[in-house]
């Protein structure tokens, strides 16, 4: 009965990790797309210098540091690449697009540090790092992107066009 429980949590376990593995990719890619999608050239820039900055921030303090994980696999702990890269994403769509946008994002964002944790792959102190430098190297380099609205007017024999400038 004990086997039977212990490969029951190494299964969940399992899953809530690949769970993670995914969405720390699916997180920044979306951020990526969106400005793809919109024709974002000024947001892809900004996107691009963010990721950089987070990679190597996160990769360096990863060689410097030389913690061991919870599990003893590598001496990779800290901070967390995923939550990192996850928290880069979710923190780019913020800035740059809205708080209403990036609630799914943080909210995936957070699973991915609770997951490592879950995993046994990093500490908490771990995970709170890699959100912050993520969520920091997105503020350093992202600006709310400038909506503009073009609407014709047609009244009473007079043709014309506002204009909405949103920040």
């Amino acid at each position: 009965m004990a086997l039977s429980f212990s490969n029951l949590y190494a299964d969940r376990t399992e899953t809530v990790a690949k769970i993670g593995d995914y969405m720390q990719i699916a997180i920044p890619l979306t951020a990526w797309g969106t400005t793809l999608y919109l024709g974002d050239t000024e947001g892809q820039i900004q996107f691009y210098e963010s990721f950089a900055t987070n990679i190597a921030v996160t990769h360096g303090l990863k060689y410097l540091v030389k913690e061991k994980r919870p599990d003893s696999s590598n001496m990779d702990s800290f901070p967390s690449g995923h939550t990192s890269a996850s928290f880069q994403g979710a923190a780019f769509i913020h800035l740059r697009y809205g708080l209403k946008y990036a609630i799914p994002a943080y909210i995936a964002a957070t699973y991915v540090g609770f997951s490592r944790v879950y995993a046994n792959k990093h500490y908490t102190r771990d995970v709170i790092a890699g959100a912050v430098i993520g969520s920091a190297s997105a503020v350093v380099f992202t600006d709310k992107y400038k909506n503009i609205a073009i609407s014709p007017i047609v009244y009473n024999g007079t043709y014309g066009a506002t204009v909405k400038y949103s920040f």
